[in-house]
């Protein structure tokens, strides 16, 4: 066989091969077998020597034609295969516009916000406007002016957070409860009638239990005027508790003893979940406490700006995380501050 017949058999052969490469490791393999430096060409064109003379150049020139022609093949080959696999990339990460969107993860209104919008709606209906005050008080405010003797228990350090001051200074604390917020409100409006909701942190220095945290909430409601009485005390209550757990939930006062009321009562409703016949949440009682309430002090009202010949009032402070707790049957307080979603999803 002569050399142009060799030539043009390796065409053949080459040409046929390429056409059967599907991808980039053939195509290298299809380079190395054919145009490579241990190719079938090079070896084709090492064996030009033995030629006669008068045939090399011919032989030469065919040789080289050839493998242009097979790398210009190599390089179409190349680039087509190339642009196929990214072709294929992207379409095995193109994004189906018609499916339907991944709903955004969403964060949840935590439950005592929702307690206390609740809480806000029901006394808004009562005629009942919100008031704010500052979580760090005057001792004279948190305790003095609603009436705790200085001896009183929770004047103690263990009771309460105290802030350090320069000596000579006011004594200055966290608020332990939302009621020094009665005297900063009966100040701005006497002697003018009010209903305020005063709700916010609250901070005791205590032992963070199952029951007890360290920092809860509270709301405070305060109504002052002409002629209240113990039973517009009462009906406040029965239509918040309705309103809060249900119709037909029922309302008891039970006698006790607050500083800054007088009388001084717990007030308890009917268990919702046993209908009041009794169930482990109420003890088998029928009976939930829910918070104090009573009668203004007639001190208080002074120390407010009122004069308690004059006006009379009723107050009363409850704990949202409290009525969370027995409304949804939660057992464990340190579930609203674990900063844990899963609780929060729960009541989103």
């Amino acid at each position: 066989m002569t050399v142009t017949d060799e030539l043009s058999s390796l065409e053949q052969e080459a040409h046929a091969a390429l056409a059967a490469v599907r991808d980039l490791a053939g195509l290298a393999e299809w380079k190395s077998r054919y145009i490579g430096k241990a190719g079938a060409l090079t070896r084709l064109s090492r064996g030009l020597g033995a030629l006669p003379a008068e045939q090399r150049p011919e032989a030469g020139r065919r040789v080289n034609a050839l493998r242009e022609q097979l790398e210009a093949a190599y390089a179409a080959a190349e680039a087509r295969l190339k642009h196929a696999a990214i072709a294929s990339e992207l379409a095995a990460d193109r994004v189906d516009v018609t499916l339907p969107g991944r709903r955004p993860a969403l964060g949840y209104a935590h439950l005592t916000n929702q307690v206390l919008a609740q809480v806000q709606e029901i006394f808004g209906e009562m005629g009942f406007q919100v008031w704010e005050s500052p979580e760090v008080e005057l001792d004279e405010f948190n305790f003095g002016l609603l009436n705790f003797a200085e001896d009183h228990p929770a004047r103690d350090m263990q009771d309460t957070f105290y802030v350090e001051m320069p000596p000579g200074a006011p004594s200055v604390l966290l608020r332990t409860h939302t009621s020094p917020g009665q005297i900063h409100a009966m100040r701005r409006y006497a002697p003018q009638p009010l209903r305020v909701l005063l709700p916010g942190k609250v901070y005791r220095n205590e032992q963070v239990t199952v029951r007890s945290e360290m920092m809860f909430h509270q709301f405070e409601f305060l109504a002052v005027g002409r002629h209240i009485t113990m039973g517009d005390l009462k009906g406040a209550l029965a239509y918040f508790a309705e309103r809060m757990y249900g119709a037909g939930t029922q309302v008891r006062l039970r006698p006790s003893f607050f500083p800054f009321t007088e009388p001084s009562a717990e007030m308890d409703v009917s268990c919702f979940l046993c209908d009041g016949k009794g169930c482990r949440v109420c003890k088998y009682a029928g009976w939930l406490e829910i918070g104090g309430c009573g009668m203004v002090h007639p001190v208080v009202l002074r120390n407010g700006g009122y004069d308690p010949a004059q006006f009379s009032g009723f107050a009363g402070g409850f704990g949202p995380e409290r009525i969370a707790m027995l409304k949804y049957g939660i057992d464990d307080i340190r579930g609203f501050y674990s900063g844990d979603a899963r609780f929060v999803e729960q009541f989103g």
